[in-house]
C-alpha cells in the first residue's frame, strides 16, 4: 500500500461526520457515537488515498444505527451500520423480513467502559458492587429486598466520600449501556447477593432476574444521557461532584479534565484491556450490506482499508486514537476479503 495520508485532527471528525454534499456515489454510515471518531477517521484517510468520495460518517446510536441498516435494500438505504454492542437476532432478523440477507459482521477492536470525574475530585476505587448499591432500585439489605435508600457514595461504602450519588450513564440506545448493564448492573447485583433474592422471587426465573437487576433508581441520582460523551463531560463540568461513564479512547483524549478510577483493582488502559486484566471492556463492531457492495462505488475497498494492518493493527492511527487492537485482525480480514456473511444468532 501506498504511504497512508490522514487527517486525524478534531476539525477532520467533524468536517465527515457534517457533511452536507451526501451523493450516493458515496458510502453512508451511521451508529454508534464510540466508534464514530475511529470511522472518521479512517473515512478522511480512505478520501486522502483513493480516487473514491469520502465517505459520510453518522451517529445515532449503535441501535439506531442497526435499525437503519434494516430498513431495506437501495440507495436510500445506509451500507454500514457502527455497533459498540454486538447485533441482536432481532436486527437480523428485521433485515431479513425487509430484504437485507446478507450481513457481515466486522470486528475492529476493542474499548473499555470507564468511571470518571471532575480532574480535581477525589479518587475512587469501584468494584461492579458498588454501582449497583449506589444506583440500583432495590438492594440487598439482611437477605431481603429494599427500596436504595443510599444518598451519598459514603452510604455505599466506608472510605467513600461523603458525596452525593449523582452518576451520568449512557441511554438506553447507546451500546455502552448494554455493557454498563450487564458487566457492570447485572455482575454487582450478583455480587451483593441480590441476583439470588430477585431470582427466588420470581420463581427461579434467571431472565427475570436479570431484568430486576437493571431496574435503576428514578430519584436523580442516575441520568441516563441520550447524546454521545461530550454530553456527559458538560453534565460533568456542570456538577462537579458527578461520575460519568465513557469509552476509554474518550477519556484518554480529556485527561486534563477527568480523574479515572479503577474497577477491580485495574486501571483502564490500553494494556489492562488488551489482556484481558480490566474487566469491563467489549469488541466494537460495523455491519455491512453486502448487496451494497458492488453497488456503491468504493464500499469494498472502504472496508478493506479500514481493517488494513495499516490503520486497525498495533501501529496505526487508530490504535493512537486509542482502539485496543484485535489479536484477531488477521481473520477478519481473510472474512472481508471473501465477503463472508454472519449466520443466525440462535
Amino acid at each position: 500500500m501506498k504511504s497512508i495520508k490522514l487527517a486525524t485532527s478534531a476539525a477532520a471528525i467533524v468536517a465527515v461526520s457534517a457533511s452536507a454534499a451526501i451523493a450516493r456515489d458515496q458510502v453512508q454510515i451511521a451508529g454508534s457515537s464510540t466508534v464514530l471518531p475511529y470511522a472518521a477517521i479512517v473515512a478522511e484517510a480512505f478520501g486522502e488515498n483513493f480516487d473514491f468520495p469520502t465517505p459520510v460518517v453518522e451517529g445515532g446510536g449503535s441501535g439506531a444505527g442497526r435499525k437503519k441498516l434494516c430498513e431495506g435494500v437501495g440507495e436510500n438505504t445506509i451500507d454500514i451500520a457502527n455497533s459498540s454492542s454486538r447485533i441482536k437476532q432481532s436486527d437480523i432478523d428485521l433485515c431479513a423480513s425487509n430484504g437485507v440477507t446478507e450481513i457481515q459482521e466486522v470486528r475492529i477492536g476493542y474499548d473499555g467502559i470507564v468511571f470518571a470525574s471532575d480532574i480535581n475530585g477525589p479518587d475512587y476505587a469501584f468494584e461492579p458492587a458498588d454501582w449497583y448499591n449506589a444506583l440500583a432500585k432495590k438492594v440487598a439489605v439482611d437477605g431481603k429486598l429494599v427500596d436504595n435508600a443510599n444518598k451519598t457514595w459514603a452510604d455505599v461504602k466506608d472510605g467513600f466520600p461523603a458525596q452525593d450519588i449523582l452518576a451520568f450513564i449512557p441511554g438506553t440506545k447507546h451500546g455502552t449501556r448494554e455493557v454498563f448493564d450487564v458487566k457492570v448492573i447485572e455482575a454487582g447485583c450478583e455480587a451483593t447477593g441480590a441476583f439470588d433474592l430477585f431470582k427466588d422471587a420470581n420463581g427461579g426465573d434467571k431472565k427475570a432476574a436479570e431484568k430486576a437487576c437493571t431496574a435503576l433508581r428514578t430519584d436523580g441520582a442516575s441520568v441516563d444521557i441520550d447524546g454521545d460523551y461530550t454530553e456527559t463531560l458538560a453534565r460533568i463540568e456542570a456538577n462537579q461532584n458527578a461520575i460519568g461513564v465513557f469509552g476509554l479512547s474518550f477519556y484518554q483524549n480529556n485527561t486534563d479534565k477527568l480523574r479515572v478510577a479503577t474497577m477491580g483493582g485495574v486501571v483502564p488502559s490500553v494494556e489492562s484491556i488488551a489482556s484481558g486484566e480490566y474487566p469491563v471492556s467489549r469488541p466494537l463492531y460495523f455491519y455491512i450490506k453486502n448487496a451494497h457492495l458492488d453497488v456503491i462505488p468504493g464500499m469494498q475497498e472502504y472496508v478493506e482499508f479500514f481493517v488494513s494492518d495499516d490503520i486497525a493493527g498495533p501501529d496505526g492511527p487508530l490504535a493512537e486514537y486509542g482502539l485496543v487492537p484485535d489479536p484477531e485482525l488477521a481473520k477478519t480480514q481473510e472474512a472481508v476479503a471473501n465477503r463472508t456473511p454472519m449466520g443466525p444468532l440462535n
